[in-house]
């Protein structure tokens, strides 16, 4: 007999490539599954007026799609695992962490310009004040000019000549078939990226045992131990999209190596990385997030909030 589940997501095309991927690999698990998608509109998609880091909200993209399993219309939702709160509401979870795509930030440019290639004062364009802190302190000379919208409507504005270049998450890009844009991959080093940035995250509600034993063979252990020390870490520091924040963390054997970085608006930043067991990847995020704060990261949080960051 067949059985229905409904997932949830946003509309854009990004969320639909990402929903319909999931969408595709239950439906190959579990041929006895009718599989339907519910289009959600959040927060994060109706404001588009202000840089994310000034709506001050950690659930801006995740809130509305959670509404609506608490409410029995759809029992999964597909997210950018980057969108989600460090800490999720009690009543929910995260059954599945697919294989970790691309984690790099990349540049799409004018004339294929790299950062170090372009000209002083040049425009880019990015709404995180993480990438902006790291771009300032690899090019304080940069204007930097907040940019909103998805992956289309920011290309065209780069085409439209409103931006000499832009930042955007790389994963992104590979799933529009887009990485031909791409002019410049940045570093891991030089660039460290969001919290969890490359991985997918399927949310369900916590006490949905059924739907989340569905979605077990999605899941990918290495993706959940970064994933987890990532988000450990952020939720160590505090903050969402309004700080100034990134971590990126790989697996070898049994061991975890995470890298993290602090930073103002300035392009002030401190940076470390640790490594710990795998089997405890929260103590190893919260570990590395009390070193950076104790070496000056707690003062730079704090300036960033008094100029607003």
């Amino acid at each position: 007999m067949k059985h229905t589940i409904t997932i949830g997501t946003r509309k854009s095309k990004l969320a639909l490539v990402q929903t319909h991927w999931v969408r595709d690999g239950l439906a190959s698990m579990h041929p006895e599954l009718e599989i339907a998608i519910e289009h959600i509109t959040t927060k994060g998609d109706t404001i588009l007026d202000r840089p994310l880091a000034a709506i001050g909200d950690k659930g801006l993209f995740v809130t509305e799609i959670e509404d609506a399993m608490r409410a029995g219309r759809v029992q999964l939702a597909v997210h950018s695992a980057k969108d989600l709160p460090s800490v999720l509401p009690n009543d929910m979870t995260i059954a599945a962490y697919p294989r970790r795509a691309d984690p790099r930030d990349a540049l799409v440019s004018h004339d294929d310009r790299t950062l170090a290639g372009l000209p002083h004062g040049a425009r880019v364009g990015t709404s995180s004040p993480r990438r902006a802190c790291q771009l300032r302190h690899l090019r304080p000379d940069l204007t930097l000019l907040d940019i909103r919208g998805n992956v289309d409507t920011r290309l065209r504005k780069l085409d439209d000549g409103h931006y000499d270049a832009i930042v955007l998450a790389a994963a992104g890009l590979a799933r529009l078939g887009l990485d031909a844009r791409v002019t410049e991959f940045f570093d891991l080093a030089t660039m460290i990226p969001a919290v969890s940035q490359g991985t997918l995250g399927i949310e369900t509600l916590r006490d949905d045992a059924a739907t989340a034993e569905l979605l077990r063979s999605l899941d990918n252990a290495e993706a959940r131990a970064t994933a987890t020390a990532e988000k450990a870490f952020l939720a160590r520091i505090g903050g969402g999209c309004q700080v100034a924040v990134g971590a990126f963390a790989q697996l070898t054997g049994d061991t975890l190596t995470l890298t993290g970085m602090i930073g103002a608006l300035d392009g002030r930043l401190v940076r470390g990385e640790l490594r710990g067991a795998a089997s405890n990847p929260q103590q190893l995020g919260a570990a590395l997030a009390d070193e950076l704060l104790g070496q000056g990261g707690r003062r730079l949080l704090i300036t960033s909030s008094e100029r607003g960051f």
